[in-house]
């Protein structure tokens, strides 16, 4: 029987365990014996404590609060949320330290791209104040749920001794949690400015390797002037990969599509009509060549013909050896198998079998027939798809006035351009992976997220996290509304969402026949936020002893639903919260089946061994891979029950560790 501990993933454990695994001489009693360690990785160590090293006040600290497990959980507010019983994607209101650390059972190695916009620390942005002692009760005080005060997050100036100290400490940890995440070929970009991003360069290079740095990709948003002795119009993406090596293992490519061919074929289309004369079909795998060009045309320069084939549009430039004196051999044209016209150069390949290789390829061009000699395909556009360009050039104004007319009010200042993160999600992620964004703010990668599955008809999911730092009363965003930034996010999403919605509703309404319809992305998200357990228990009060074994008795903290434990309960044991749930009712007593039946709950009272035999029956129709069960621990009706429900599920099939108790 196992019992749960209410603890997020022990990622210190986890460490020792994996050490354990590759060195299992160096470990002794869980403890790790570090003069031998050196030993095994061949003691090369320095007889001098000079050496190169990145460290700050507070940097050890920073480190063992992102090792220390979280004891709170993420309640579901279905009333905030949008299509709950349908979407996949989530929306997370609380520190996200603290969530990043209850994420990482349930989403440890599974998210493709993550994309951040911390906070740049200019003087005037905002650091987190992580309380190293207890970080979940830090952030108690930061939203005003304690201090009946409040207490707002302190912005962080220059005058400040710890100024660049209190960024790396916020994002030391974060960073290390967010690894954890990534799918072995997964991906995180991060926005900076120049104020801190030789910082950021140098945690990243510790955290992710240096090998895993890709590039940093420049955001061009246009002239500002708000600088004294440069206009600044640029900010920074920093890109890593969890493993470029597992990348290259498994040939991911990163591509953004280029001018379409559809775009190529239709410009050759407009050629073939306006020189007819000059335009004819050849082989079956080419659109065809011409010979009279646009002045404007990018091949006219060229004294070749300009053709178009399955990667693009190319020149049919000379196949013969520069200069004379090349090889002279017989080569078969394709359509009419006659040997082709010879060039008086000879051929540029030495030997029948190097020219059939190219010809094999696909990097020969053939006329008509065999009367004129093949050239060589020098491409002008190159495929469709291309390496990634490392410059977006994107007003920044721009994604500042559509989201304004998208909310009615000016209720957030230097959004990200969805624009931007779309394009970094369609050369990333394939159509049914997760990004994540843990300093979501006016919640820029939904929207971004929405816009590629609408054009691709994809079904990638979101998971969106956000301090809900309050609005200033003087600002807008608060006039209008909004009393925190977490409203205005969810707002933008819902409208995003709908607008979207629309928009592919209107292109199916105009289809032509035989066209298919699109089909609309998902565009809700289950709302969930930060706080405490649920249960007693797992949060018990070192002062008041006796109270907390007699709350015990009790299970549930005052004012918490069934749903908010059994949401709890799929966290810490590390299932997707999306999974789908249900009720069913079996002589008054609740079983919820999460994930077709891969778990089975039930938190009533007076529990009996007909319940059991129910569960069984449950499992014998969903018949799920696996098979979980859960329970009060005090829900039993008595010592005897608990026994007999156990043997039951245990005759079932149900293994000894799967039958759980809370």
């Amino acid at each position: 029987m196992t019992k749960l501990n209410g603890q997020s993933e022990d990622i210190l454990k986890d460490n020792i365990a994996a050490l354990r695994e590759l060195f299992p001489e160096v470990c002794c009693e869980d403890k790790i014996d570090f003069d031998k360690l050196k030993q095994v990785l061949g003691d090369y160590t320095e007889d001098t404590a000079e050496r190169y090293n990145f460290t700050w006040n507070g940097k050890g600290q920073a480190l063992r609060l992102s090792q220390t497990p979280s004891m709170g959980t993420l309640r579901p507010c279905k009333e905030e949320s949008k299509d709950w019983d349908d979407t996949q994607n989530l929306y997370i209101e609380g520190d996200n330290l603290e969530v990043l650390k209850l994420l990482q059972k349930s989403y440890h190695g599974k998210i493709k791209m993550i994309y951040i916009d911390p906070p740049y620390n200019t003087g005037n942005d905002f650091v987190y104040p992580d309380d190293f002692s207890d970080s979940l009760e830090n952030y108690k005080q930061i939203t005003g749920q304690v201090d009946a005060e409040g207490r707002r997050i302190s912005t962080n100036s220059e005058a400040n001794g710890r100024y660049h100290t209190d960024w790396l400490n916020m994002m030391y940890p974060r960073l290390r949690l967010a690894r954890n995440l990534l799918t072995d070929d997964g991906v995180i970009f991060i926005s900076i400015d120049d104020n801190e991003q030789g910082n950021l360069k140098k945690v990243c290079d510790e955290i992710f390797g240096e090998t895993n740095f890709i590039t940093s990709f420049i955001w061009a948003a246009g002239r500002k002037n708000d600088s004294k002795f440069s206009s600044i119009s640029h900010e920074y993406m920093l890109c890593y990969v969890k493993s470029l090596e597992n990348l290259k293992a498994n040939g991911v490519v990163w591509l953004e599509k280029k001018q379409g061919l559809d775009d190529i074929y239709t410009e050759f289309e407009s050629l073939k009509s306006k020189y007819g004369s000059d335009y004819s079909k050849i082989q079956n795998d080419l659109r065809g060549w011409f010979k009279s060009l646009p002045d404007n045309h990018p091949a006219k320069n060229h004294s070749h013909y300009s053709c178009v084939d399955e990667k693009g549009i190319y020149f049919a430039a000379d196949i013969s050896w520069p200069g004379g004196g090349g090889p002279k051999y017989e080569v078969l044209h394709p359509i009419t198998k006659k040997p082709v016209k010879i060039p008086n150069r000879g051929w540029v390949y030495p030997t029948p079998e190097r020219m059939q290789e190219i010809i094999d390829s696909g990097k020969v061009h053939f006329g008509q027939d065999e009367t004129s000699v093949p050239c060589i395909k020098s491409y002008l556009i190159e495929k469709e798809y291309a390496a990634p360009y490392s410059v977006f050039y994107k007003d920044g104004r721009a994604s500042t006035k559509r989201l304004r007319g998208l909310m009615k009010a000016d209720v957030f200042q230097n959004p990200k351009d969805e624009e931007v993160v779309q394009s970094l999600i369609e050369f990333t992620l394939t159509k049914d992976s997760i990004v994540l964004d843990f300093f979501s703010g006016s919640a820029t990668t939904a929207h971004a997220v929405f816009l590629q599955n609408a054009k691709d008809e994809g079904n990638r999911r979101f998971i969106l996290v956000q301090l809900p730092e309050a609005t200033d009363e003087k600002d807008n965003a608060y006039k209008a509304g909004y009393k925190n930034i977490c409203e205005i996010g969810k707002e933008r999403i819902r409208r995003t969402g709908e607008k979207i919605k629309a928009e592919v509703e209107q292109q199916n309404a105009q289809l032509k026949i035989g066209e298919e319809p699109k089909k609309a992305p998902d565009i809700g998200f289950k709302d969930f936020k930060l706080d405490t357990s649920n249960l007693k228990r797992w949060q018990p009060d070192a002062n008041e002893l006796e109270t907390s074994l007699f709350d015990s008795i009790s299970n549930y903290v005052d004012g918490r639903t069934e749903m908010d434990v059994i949401y709890e309960i799929m966290l810490k044991m590390g299932l997707d919260l999306t999974w789908p749930l249900e009720a069913h009712t079996y002589g008054g007593k609740n079983v919820y089946t999460i994930g077709l039946g891969a778990l089975m709950i039930c938190l009533d009272d007076h529990i009996t061994p007909a319940v059991a035999e129910a569960m069984v029956s449950l499992h014998k129709e969903l018949a799920p891979e696996t098979w979980k069960v859960v329970f009060k621990d005090n829900g039993f009706a008595n010592d005897s029950a608990k026994v007999n429900i156990k043997e039951i599920l245990k005759c079932a099939g149900l293994e000894e560790a799967a039958f759980t108790t809370v």
